[in-house]
């Protein structure tokens, strides 16, 4: 079964490597606007239930969620695996691991 979490270094060299796999940002829109990573689609947590279902071409996929530090794309990932993508992960420690570790131009806050 496919881990629950993923490191940031883990998704860039997916994201590097072209993989087929589906970025969720699931932050607020403000936050994206402050911080993003390229090639994630906004999908806020606090959308996810009524928006779900533009996700359903992708139950097949591999799917990684983040968040700010990991708290809610971990939660957003469990509840869509029990909607049946049984192939999402969380990016552990957010896009504030992503911006120490991954790419500094991304801003921190």
């Amino acid at each position: 079964m496919t881990p629950l979490e993923i490191d940031c270094q883990s998704v860039k060299a997916r994201l590097d490597a072209g993989d087929d796999f589906v970025l969720i940002d699931c932050r607020e829109p403000d936050e994206y606007e402050t911080a993003q990573i390229e090639g994630a689609v906004l999908l806020p947590m606090s959308e996810m239930q009524e928006r779900a279902g533009e996700l359903d071409t992708h139950r097949e996929r591999d799917i990684v969620v983040h968040c700010h530090h990991g708290g809610r794309s971990l939660r957003v990932a469990m509840w869509m695996r029990q909607q049946g993508f049984a192939r999402t992960q969380s990016m552990a420690g957010g896009i504030d691991d992503w911006s120490q570790q991954v790419d500094q131009s991304v801003p921190r806050y």
